[in-house]
């Protein structure tokens, strides 16, 4: 097979694949007017919290704040609703909104909130409203390797509840925690719920960026499932699992909440309005009159950082998410991980990378260029067949794989290799659209962001170029379809034009790969000139 052909097939491939992201991103919610959020509608604290499968998880349309305490690390910073203990805002004082920025990237706000409670006979958030809770301070700021945020609240039961926010220094992780004193003279029924609520009026991805924002959980028997928030309209979830946790995820960053492995949680959505809500409850706990019980859940609220994820479940790492090449994507981020760490530079370990992947190809693309050559030494014979055997096509396809077999020619050993470099392509896209280490990584001159396009274009300009002169060192067929010609000299362009709005970091691989391929070329033709093959 003629490499014109292989490089055709690339190209409809290539295009199927963009054909495929425009129709995820059209499968996901549309964004809906913004005007709706700013003339009245409430806020996720204001909101409606739905009821769940068997026990009402509080139903509060009086969520209004009367008190927030604020709270500082070196990784968060967090706002706490001291009516019924709510974190409703956090931003990350380590990432920015822009590179180099002042701005602090928030994830929770007005709109999206991370709730947590003890419903039950004599849980106070199942009681109607919230409980109003009591604090030491207004204002908590880590000082050493540890900061605990203590809230109270007695009822009229005397049973008091001391609700615990524990952080730790280089952490995003929060653990919240429940104290509950049984000080009445009757057993205690309480329930701990968690959940996140978000408008699901947000922004989508564009087509060169089809990120999924929406919901995702994880039980026994799925190990990671997103939950988009049509899904969360259409149908409730309802799941029963041991361990299991809830998320909300939006491109490099993520909020979750893990209840306690060993218990067996019931998982749940919920939509009312414009808010979707997904949320965990751990069973029941029956504290006896004169003591005391602990509960709790860790909620994590930062970066997809994969370490940090698996420490708190192992399979959290999973909204990572690399789609159905996932088995490739992950050795190559763990390739570039390892680079990183050897070089310093992301755009290095990018090129390093790229070559390591070119080196170990070269067998395959020596051989896919062998097999090319000798394809085009078996024209004669192979018109010779077709002059033969005329219109019998069976006498002709025998006498061809005969003809194959004894020149030792494989006919699709021009097509393996390229077609080898899509999966590899296409993982490596969704390891940097998915990896949060490359956002706002810089490379070196006007290429401050990899994970970003190219602000001048010059990446995809000379990764075009190099893809021509590919293309000219390709031997051209005399009795190639005119047709056919004429869309092989426009590919440099087409791709040139969709590689615009890749990230810079996908087009410098792409680049990379191009001149290595052509080097490559160069050495295997010298190398069949001298076996006497063209």
């Amino acid at each position: 097979m003629e490499s014109q052909r292989n490089l055709l097939l690339i190209g409809l491939l290539f295009v199927s694949f963009l054909l495929f992201q425009q129709w995820t991103l059209d499968q996901q919610p549309q964004p809906e007017p913004t005007a709706q959020s700013q003339s009245g509608a409430p806020s996720a604290s204001q909101a409606d919290v739905p009821s769940s499968v068997s026990a009402a998880v509080p139903n509060s349309n009086a969520d209004v704040s009367a008190q927030l305490i604020t709270v500082s690390t070196d990784t968060l910073s967090i706002s706490i609703d001291t009516n019924g203990g709510d974190i409703v805002a956090a931003s990350l004082p380590q990432h920015k909104v822009e590179q180099d920025g002042a701005e602090a990237l928030t994830i929770l706000s007005e709109h999206y909130v991370a709730q947590s409670g003890l419903i039950g006979a004599q849980g106070p958030d199942g009681q109607g409203e919230r409980p109003q809770y009591q604090t030491t301070a207004t204002s908590f700021t880590m000082t050493g390797e540890q900061l605990v945020v203590p809230l109270s609240y007695t009822d009229a039961n005397g049973i008091s509840f001391e609700k615990r926010f524990t952080f730790i220094k280089g952490s995003y992780d929060v653990a919240v925690e429940y104290v509950v004193n049984n000080n009445s003279n009757q057993n205690a029924q309480v329930q701990m719920y968690t959940q996140l609520k978000q408008t699901t009026s947000v922004e989508e991805g564009s087509m060169f960026m089809p990120t999924y924002r929406g919901a995702a959980f994880s039980t026994a028997d799925e190990r990671y499932e997103k939950y988009s928030f049509d899904d969360i309209a259409d149908a409730n979830l309802n799941e029963l699992t041991q361990g299991g946790w809830i998320a909300m995820l939006q491109h490099y960053f993520v909020s979750a909440w893990v209840p306690s492995a060993t218990n067996n949680n019931e998982l749940y959505t919920r939509h009312v309005g414009n808010y979707a809500i997904i949320g965990a409850k751990q069973p029941s706990v029956v504290i006896a009159a004169g003591t005391a019980a602990t509960m709790g859940a860790d909620f994590y609220v930062g970066p997809k950082d994969q370490e940090a994820l698996s420490a708190l479940s192992e399979t959290l790492n999973l909204v990572v998410d690399y789609g159905w090449l996932w088995f490739l994507a992950e050795p190559l981020y763990s390739l570039l991980m390892f680079l990183h760490s050897l070089v310093g530079n992301w755009g290095m370990a990018i090129i390093v990378m790229t070559l390591i992947i070119r080196g170990i190809m070269y067998p395959l693309t020596k051989a896919q260029y062998t097999s090319m050559a000798k394809m085009r030494n078996l024209q004669p014979k192979m018109q010779e067949l077709k002059d033969r055997f005329g219109d019998d096509r069976q006498r002709l396809s025998q006498a061809t794989m005969e003809l194959y077999q004894k020149e030792k020619v494989n006919p699709m050993g021009g097509c393996f290799p390229m077609l080898l470099q899509f999966p590899i392509f296409i993982s490596f896209y969704w390891v940097l659209l998915e990896s949060v280490e490359l956002r706002h990584a810089p490379f070196f001159g006007w290429i401050q962001d990899l994970s970003a396009q190219d602000p001048y274009y010059v990446l995809p300009v000379l990764m075009g170029l190099s893809m021509f002169a590919m293309q000219k060192l390709q031997p051209t067929m005399a009795n190639m379809d005119p047709m056919q010609a004429k869309i092989m000299q426009y590919l440099p362009v087409m791709f040139t034009v969709f590689f615009l709005w890749f990230p810079s970091g996908l087009v410098l691989y792409w680049l990379v790969g191009n001149l290595v391929a052509i080097t490559q070329q160069l050495i295997i033709y010298k190398s069949l000139e001298k076996q006497g093959l063209k």
